[in-house]
């Protein structure tokens, strides 16, 4: 059997932690883990002539995955978020505004691979600057089937782009947290399982994953729980 053709789209950064940096971005994260589990994702993001996009591709290479859809750029960064663990319960971050991965640019390399591909991963922080949110857009018009990472980090997001990539989207996956406030939104704030029902009706979704912490997470698949 054939693997399916997975791309991952959007930032890869470090994470400056207390201990040290730690390479991360969602999208990233989500490559890493699906090549531990055997198969080939493909990451699509951009990082700055520098140090540490030099870095970030070869932490990727050494995991094993392809850096062909990376773009390298001259004028901006590589990407850097700023993590506060002082409380362990809820970690706060701080995202530098604007580096690489604001710039993504619609590469014939990338469209191909966009459109060959049967799986594309996005999330919603990478969308919050115009370049590489018209980027994403074009490419979630001619790709396959599309999972939307729910991922609200403050002032980043806005509700209209949120709501626009629920409907575009085949699968979505968010926290508990994310889940009660896209509810509040649509005044369907109930409990999380009436939520996540009322979720997938208004938006036409067939899977929403909600992820909760220590308490495991829920799983809605065609209407049921």
């Amino acid at each position: 059997m054939n693997q399916p053709e997975i791309i991952c789209f959007g930032e890869m950064l470090w994470d400056i932690l207390p201990t040290g940096k730690q390479a991360g971005g969602a999208p990233m994260n989500v490559a890493v883990h699906l090549k531990n589990l055997g198969l080939s994702p493909r990451m699509v993001s951009r990082i700055g002539n520098d140090e540490l996009g030099k870095e970030l591709l070869a932490f990727l290479e050494e995991k094993g995955l392809s850096t062909d859809l990376i773009q390298t750029g001259e004028t901006h960064l590589t990407g850097v978020v700023k993590a506060n663990v002082s409380n362990r319960n809820e970690v706060t971050y701080k995202i530098l505004h604007p580096v690489a991965w604001d710039y993504i640019q619609p590469e014939t390399a990338m469209i191909e691979a966009a459109e060959k591909a049967d799986i594309f991963i996005f999330g919603s922080l990478c969308a919050r600057s115009k370049a590489t949110r018209e980027t994403l857009n074009h490419l979630l018009k001619k790709t396959g089937f599309k999972v939307f990472d729910v991922n609200l980090r403050a002032p980043f997001f806005q509700q209209d782009l949120v709501e626009y990539f629920l409907k575009e989207a085949d699968m979505v996956k968010m926290n508990e947290h994310e889940l009660a406030l896209i509810a509040e939104w649509n005044n369907e704030n109930t409990d999380q399982r009436s939520s996540m029902l009322a979720l997938a009706e208004r938006f036409e979704l067939n899977t929403i994953c909600v992820t909760r912490g220590g308490d495991g997470a829920i799983l809605l698949e065609k209407g049921h729980l």
